[in-house]
């Protein structure tokens, strides 16, 4: 016997599917055009918007830059796609420059990692009426009748449905430029197998990415790229004027909304990006023994050690180094170890290192701050001593050490040279780390105020009292030679003169004792023992 409660749910969900089928094929009749895209409606502020999306091909090839807006084409640059600003543009311009520096980073980035993701873009649609203030579309009083996007709703409350993408319709990215750019660089990778480098200006920059580079170093294979072409990207959708509007009100929604989604698009500090980066090797190694190492790490009742954010510490601050600072420390430490974390030759960008290579770069940095705790200087802090006081010149309000441990230049050259001496030199942790030991315990890094300090006009500038953030090559020289690592005669003569240059001053050079003499009389101290 039939149950007539199972026949009933049977005959539901068959007529649910046919429901189904009759809408997948309604859709792909819809889809298949090229000139129609399925949207969702929404509103927030007053304004329409309809979200949708559409492949990197057909995103790079019909979105155009914001500056290419007809209100702007006046002023605008058809090279570097910028609007020239002058005294008449000014007013015009809203956003920061197109830097297509940056191409050639966002296009490998699709390309080279797996995971990649761009957030939605947001586009204005145009039609060629908009600009036409005869157009039949404009009442007597130049007010719009109809919107520029023109929307099929498909449903009953009209949230779904299709928006018209025509060839006579023209489409302005407002936020998400470089995106575009981005994507742009990538379909003329694939489709010339080659990519140029720009300068910010998009002059070029002599440098070329090609197709095989990314083979090699990313094991990346053309077929992939192509495939690439193909993926979406969400887009919002705006209308570049809606009905019952005027042109000038049109034009001042759109600039309104120009300018505030690039002031919220911050750019991040290179603090925060150090935070974020999951890619760069040492980045990561510098977050891993920032959080951990007991120098470092954040201890309850003590001052944290480290600025997260800021790329430079204050006279007063009570923190020790930076996150920017411990990102260079690691780089300019480890770079000898792992070279090829950082591919700038090529102009690629590094992509995520082993594991086991993470783990091997960790403990050499944290073996590192190992022993830079163990050097008098840190010990002071062990004993609870500050460092404002540590990091201060004698001259500044409440005295100070003068110290260049304290100071991230100091930091970044002091680490440069150790890698360049353990990674590069093969020389032993434990003589170079001896020798410091003593250095430091005789004052050797303190007081670099005085003439006496082989660290005045290196990293402190007399004229100005300050520190000296362009000596810090010079001080990584100085230590690689404090610490045996020149040998060669021409090369400590080098760095001989360039420490008289960096103490002279109008044609005399200030001396160790002090005193002013000739800038060839200017020697450097002994080598350590």
């Amino acid at each position: 016997m039939n149950n007539p409660a199972s026949d009933i749910a049977s005959q539901i969900l068959e007529r649910e599917n046919q429901e189904k089928q009759a809408l997948a094929l309604l859709l792909d009749r819809y889809l298949a055009r090229n000139d129609q895209i399925l949207v969702q409606k929404i509103e927030m502020g007053g304004s329409e918007a309809y979200i949708g999306s559409a492949t990197l091909e057909w995103f790079a090839r019909r979105v155009r830059y914001a500056s290419q807006l007809p209100l702007l084409r006046q002023k605008f640059n058809p090279d570097t796609k910028n609007v020239e600003i002058d005294a008449e543009s000014i007013e015009e311009i809203q956003q920061r420059p197109l830097d297509w520096s940056r191409q050639a980073s966002l296009a490998q980035y699709l390309a080279a990692r797996k995971n990649h993701k761009f957030p939605p873009v947001l586009v204005v649609i145009n039609h060629p009426w908009v600009d036409n203030p005869k157009a039949n579309q404009w009442d007597t009083k130049q007010r719009a009748l109809q919107p520029a996007a023109e929307f099929t709703p498909l449903d009953k409350d009209g949230n779904v449905g299709l928006l018209d993408i025509s060839a006579d319709v023209t489409i302005f990215a407002l936020d998400g430029q470089h995106r575009l750019m981005g994507v742009q660089g990538l379909m003329e990778l694939i489709q010339t197998g080659k990519l140029p480098r720009y300068k910010k200006d998009k002059k070029p920059s002599g440098a070329v990415i090609t197709i095989d580079d990314l083979r090699q170093e990313y094991q990346i294979e053309a077929s992939y790229l192509q495939n690439l072409a193909k993926e979406k990207i969400g887009i919002e959708f705006i209308s570049a004027v809606v009905t019952g509007e005027n042109y000038e009100e049109a034009r001042r929604r759109v600039r309104s909304i120009f300018v505030h989604v690039n002031l919220m698009a911050v750019p991040l500090s290179k603090g925060q990006l150090a935070q974020l980066d999951e890619d760069d090797g040492f980045s990561i190694v510098a977050r891993k023994v920032a959080v951990t190492h007991p120098l470092l790490k954040d201890i309850s009742g003590r001052n944290p050690r480290v600025n997260w954010d800021s790329a430079t510490v204050a006279a007063k601050s009570t923190v020790l180094t930076t996150l920017q600072a411990l990102k260079e420390m690691s780089e300019r430490y480890l770079q000898h170890k792992f070279p090829h974390w950082k591919l700038e030759k090529k102009g690629l960008i590094p992509m995520r290192p082993e594991d086991e290579e993470l783990e091997v770069g960790i403990k050499e940095f944290k073996l590192l701050f190992d022993n830079l705790t163990n050097l008098f200087s840190f010990q002071r802090l062990e004993r609870g001593e500050e460092t404002p006081e540590l990091r201060r010149f004698s001259f500044e309000k409440g005295g100070g050490d003068g110290n260049i441990l304290f100071r991230p230049v100091g930091q970044v050259a002091l680490a440069q040279a150790l890698g360049i001496l353990v990674f590069k030199k093969k020389l032993s942790v434990k003589d170079i780390f001896d020798k410091l030991q003593k250095y430091d315990a005789d004052g050797g890094f303190s007081g670099m105020e005085f003439p006496e300090s082989i660290w005045y006009g290196v990293l402190y500038d007399a004229n100005k009292k300050r520190v000296l953030v362009s000596g810090k090559d010079l001080a990584t020289r100085l230590i690689v030679y404090l610490l045996g690592g020149v040998d060669d005669d021409m090369e400590k003569a080098e760095i001989r003169r360039a420490v008289a240059d960096a103490r002279t001053i109008e044609n005399q050079a200030m001396g160790f004792n002090g005193k002013f003499v000739e800038p060839r009389k200017v020697g450097l101290p002994s080598v350590l023992v």
